[in-house]
């Protein structure tokens, strides 16, 4: 695969821990509504506890007619960021690129540059790991290769927000949020992408620091 230069189209903020959600709907007004608007970040502990999983989710809101026709952007770039010292600059990232109906991922890897800028550098043949992209409502197409496991393509929204009962909040007009609440995001859907790698990748056994950005092809 070329080498491709891509500049930060947005993020989520710096999070750290074994578990870990963060969550930004269609509140970044450049990117709002757009292919590279990340909707949900999250990391957690694989079922197999040596290893680590990333997920990214953009595209929020989108509608089940409106599903069907949406597609990863393939002039943008989503990368999860880790930071392993502490010093909150990337030490490896995981870069996901979309390309003819496929997902290629690759790393971790040291990044060539580090903050807003990043550049995609490798041989797809051997660098790579790909897998088809999962049309939506076929059954997940999910590709394992030197220990990383990969799936890419449209799920269910799986952030609970309760937007009215939040306004409420803000306005003065109630003192909390119910249980249960309504969710806001029930049946909207988002474009996902999951990388489950070995602990050993990136770093052992020590705490990290997480982010992902989404970066447009310059």
């Amino acid at each position: 695969m070329k080498k491709a230069k891509h500049i930060l189209g947005t993020s989520l903020l710096l999070v750290a821990g074994l578990f870990l959600i963060s969550a930004d709907h269609i509140d970044a007004p450049a990117v709002q509504g757009g292919s590279s608007d990340i909707t949900d970040f999250y990391a957690f502990q694989g079922e197999n506890s040596d290893n680590m999983v990333f997920v990214a989710n953009l595209q929020g809101l989108l509608s089940p007619s409106a599903t069907s026709d949406a597609s990863f952007d393939e002039s943008v770039m989503i990368e999860f960021n880790i930071d392993n010292d502490g010093d909150f600059i990337e030490d490896l990232v995981i870069q996901a690129v979309p390309r003819n109906g496929k997902m290629y991922i690759l790393g971790p890897v040291k990044p060539m540059e580090t903050g807003l800028s990043s550049t995609l550098t490798g041989d797809a043949t051997k660098d790579f790991t790909s897998v088809d992209i999962t049309a939506y409502g076929e059954n997940a197409e999910i590709i394992s290769k030197n220990g990383i496991s990969v799936f890419a393509g449209p799920r269910d929204d799986p952030f609970f927000m309760d937007f009215a009962q939040y306004n409420a909040i803000i306005a003065g007009e109630a003192s909390g949020f119910n249980n249960p609440g309504t969710d806001t995001f029930a049946g909207t859907n988002v474009m996902s992408v999951v990388v489950e790698v070995p602990k050993a990748m990136i770093g052992g056994t020590g705490t990290i620091n997480t982010w992902v950005e989404s970066k447009r092809k310059q």
